[in-house]
């Protein structure tokens, strides 16, 4: 399946065992194996429609994907044919996420809830910061780091999986991306490494987008830095809360309810490419 182009091998486990980390790695191989940005896998949940986990291409497991949590959400409709909710509930390791179906005789979109977003080294609440001290916010979100001997200024925003944004005055396309994304990623300024989003705004309600992510390296898309983009540009004044986020996938629509449940809503283009059978089973 892909989500703007962020594809994925997607797995019904049921109550299956297996070493997901390391046929993740097999899988997503693009030149002896299936291919792919990461493993999707559906298990059965107690708590929710079904459970969520997600493997990078490296192995490493994420605790959510906004491109792969719409991408699971539309699986488990096309496998449930008979069932014609307007929500589906998806059980993920940072908690319940709420996916809302929009029908037109069809699926014509899939938005789903990534939560409350945090900002800084320490992932603080946004809620509970006063949004008129940009000082505040600045001195908590951004940070500069040294790369190349190129200054980089960073805003590092969680929305469930930590995100550093660059924002950028030149095309995005210009920006070397390859030449940096995985010093970025793996700077000692982030422990656990971190996904990088380079961002040029065009206008408060549109943005171009390249995307580094951890344990994968570029993709043309992702869900969850699509909402920390619109986090930080937000905070910075530069944004609206409805923002078209451009991709070389395909463009993320992301809205953050601030008013209401301070969370961030995500939607895009989600599809499933082919189906399959894998051979060496482990």
């Amino acid at each position: 399946m892909q989500g703007a182009g962020n594809d994925f091998v997607v797995i019904d486990a049921n109550h299956s065992r297996r070493d997901w980390s390391k046929l993740a790695v097999k899988m997503c191989d693009r030149h002896y194996g299936i291919g792919a940005d990461g493993l999707l896998i559906s298990f059965p949940s107690k708590v929710a429609d079904f459970k969520m986990r997600i493997f990078n291409a490296d192995g490493s497991e994420s605790a959510v994907c906004g491109n792969g949590l719409r991408c699971l959400v539309k699986h488990y409709i096309d496998v449930n044919k008979g069932k014609n909710d307007s929500e589906v509930t998806v059980e993920t390791s940072i908690g319940v996420r709420i996916a809302r179906i929009h029908r037109e005789n069809k699926i014509v979109e899939i938005q789903v809830n990534m939560g409350e977003p945090r900002i800084g080294l320490n992932n603080t609440p946004i809620k509970a910061m006063n949004r008129g001290n940009i000082l505040d916010i600045m001195s908590l979100m951004n940070r500069v780091i040294t790369i190349n001997e190129q200054e980089l200024l960073l805003s590092l925003v969680s929305t469930g999986n930590p995100h550093a944004i660059h924002f950028c005055d030149i095309p995005v396309a210009d920006f070397p991306l390859a030449a940096l994304g995985l010093k970025v990623e793996q700077h000692k300024l982030f422990p656990d490494e971190t996904n990088f989003e380079v961002v040029r705004i065009i206008n408060r309600k549109q943005v171009e987008a390249l995307v580094w992510e951890r344990g994968v390296g570029e993709t043309l898309a992702c869900g969850s830095g699509a909402c920390a983009i619109v986090v930080a540009g937000n905070l910075l004044g530069w944004l609206d809360d409805k923002v078209d986020v451009i991709l070389p996938g395909g463009v993320l629509k992301v809205e953050w309810n601030m008013e209401n449940d301070n969370s961030i809503y995500l939607s895009g283009p989600t599809e499933t490419v082919f189906c399959g059978e894998w051979q060496p089973v482990l």
